[in-house]
């Protein structure tokens, strides 16, 4: 799985194929990467999908396992906390068409959700680029 924030694409693969590509939008400080909690920006590097959630307020949403060691470590030498709970999720009607709305997490339709939710397992890795 490979997010490239800033064309806001996210491509679903078996190998080397693209299986399918979907638009995202980001939080509301959508380029660099997270470093603090509450920054609005979303994650850069690699990661993978650590749990799942069928009964999200935003309709179903897939875990990324941000924060890691690094991430930690240097949230912790700004004196700071990381924050988490960066998903894959879907869209509320009240942020329908409007351009990076979330605290860091990747949005996509709720259409599109149901497809990557169905298609993509726990422990996938996701790389995500700027």
């Amino acid at each position: 799985m490979f997010t490239f924030k800033g064309a806001r694409i996210m491509q679903l693969l078996s190998g080397s194929a693209v299986l399918k590509s979907y638009n995202f939008e980001l939080g509301f400080a959508p380029t660099e990467h997270k470093q603090i909690e509450g920054d609005g920006r979303t994650p850069e590097g690699a990661y993978y999908i650590d749990r799942r959630n069928p009964n999200s307020r935003y309709h179903l949403s897939l875990g990324i396992s941000y924060p890691n060691i690094n991430d930690i470590n240097n949230a912790r030498a700004m004196g700071k906390q990381p924050g988490g709970e960066i998903f894959i999720h879907g869209t509320l009607s009240l942020y329908a068409g409007q351009d990076d709305w979330t605290w860091g997490c990747i949005a996509v339709t709720n259409a599109d959700i149901e497809e990557i939710y169905a298609m993509v397992n726990d422990g996938t890795k996701i790389f995500i680029y700027p």
